[in-house]
């Protein structure tokens, strides 16, 4: 189970998250309002209809990516570059902070398998050195 915040240089208010789904439903309706990346395809619904979306105007940063790097969770920080929005999925870069790690992904669910194993691989570090001190 995933939970925590999603930052964004254009609220100075963390979108809460409770699970994979959350997350990635909050940051397609950013990169929707944005119009960036740009959609490769439509959604499309259980009918076959495409829907397309509406840049939403006035959207300015509030936040730097500084302050946006000031942001950290309790199991880890993982900073997300989307860089395309191709073949119904995303492509970009992920970032874990806390060890300055970054990789390449081709997918959203790429994306979610390599934080699941960095976390998994992190909680695993904290339940190691708990024994150990014991």
């Amino acid at each position: 189970m995933i939970e925590g915040c999603l930052f964004h240089g254009y609220s100075k208010e963390g979108i809460p998250f409770h699970n994979y789904e959350e997350i990635i439903k909050a940051a397609e309706n950013l990169f929707n309002a944005l119009g960036f990346p740009h959609m490769g395809t439509g959604d499309r619904d259980i009918c076959g209809r495409t829907h397309t979306y509406q840049k939403k105007e006035g959207m300015t940063r509030v936040m730097k990516d500084e302050d946006l790097l000031q942001q950290h969770g309790d199991m880890g920080t993982f900073v997300i570059r989307v860089q395309h929005r191709q073949h119904s999925s995303w492509q970009g870069r992920v970032t874990y902070l806390e060890k300055d790690q970054t990789v390449y992904f081709r997918s959203a669910l790429e994306l979610v398998k390599i934080i699941d194993g960095v976390l998994d691989q992190a909680g695993q570090s904290d339940i190691d050195e708990n024994s150990k001190k014991e």
